[in-house]
């Protein structure tokens, strides 16, 4: 069994929640790997260097400055701060970008209605092997949101895409493989007000039996529509949980 799991950039970026990610990471038995995000952070630096940060429908657009400052706050500050609290652990953690090794390699992302997303990548594959062979070794990859594009472009990337593609690549080489979203939440809510109202468990039946009458809506909806693309794709099962609750949660199958 191989665990994914992604934790975005709010968890990355609070010490309390990063604590609890790690602590629940570091307990986890058997192969493991984590994708990370670090969005927030990367606006602050680009706001003390002087770069303006510029968002359409909550997507980084990545210009010649901003490549350079996701460049050092995903794959630098965040990813080896992330990497050093692991080896405290007890985990034997190796910081990589998509560009290490060639493990994952992405198209820049073409003009979408008018808009140019810049140093944007689209993931085009994922060196599963590679992975593999990390993990029999004892190594614990921890993935920052960037890859590649074989030119010699590094290129920034949802964490969501990278953690989903990763796991689908390692199910087709014939790995059991459970993928995991950390956010916020204990789970999928049945009432958004409730933080216990936990749905334990969601199909392509139910989802759209809750999608049809509004239980799920919003942001979460594409969140369960990737999670259930990867469980398509041969995933065992994704999991979309709190930071702290690695082994609760909504299980997407």
């Amino acid at each position: 069994m191989i665990n994914v799991i992604k934790v975005g950039g709010a968890i990355v970026e609070d010490e309390v929640q990063l604590s609890a990610l790690l602590d629940s990471f570091a307990q986890l038995e058997g192969d493991k790997i984590l994708v990370h995000g670090g969005g927030r952070r990367a606006t602050k630096v680009a706001t003390s260097l002087g770069i303006e940060t510029k968002m359409v429908e909550g997507r980084r657009i990545t210009d010649g400055d901003m490549i350079d400052v996701v460049t050092m706050v995903y794959g630098g500050l965040v990813n080896k701060n992330v990497v050093a609290q692991l080896q405290a652990r007890g985990v034997k953690a190796l910081g990589l970008t998509g560009a290490d090794a060639d493990i994952i390699r992405s198209h820049k992302r073409p003009l979408k209605n008018g808009i140019d997303y810049g140093f944007v990548g689209d993931v085009d594959k994922v060196d599963a092997q590679t992975l593999i062979a990390l993990l029999n070794a004892g190594i614990v990859p921890i993935v920052a949101p960037l890859t590649h594009d074989g030119n010699g472009q590094i290129l920034n990337t949802n964490a969501d895409t990278m953690a989903g593609e990763t796991a689908k690549a390692l199910a087709m080489a014939g790995e059991e493989v459970t993928l995991t979203y950390c956010f916020e939440k204990k789970g999928v809510l049945s009432n958004p007000d409730d933080d216990e109202s936990v749905i334990p468990m969601i199909n392509r039946a139910s989802y759209e039996k809750y999608a049809s009458d509004g239980t799920i809506s919003g942001g979460m909806m594409p969140k369960i529509e990737n999670a259930l693309a990867a469980v398509e794709s041969g995933v065992k099962k994704v999991v979309i949980t709190r930071a702290d609750n690695l082994c609760g949660g909504t299980i997407i199958q």
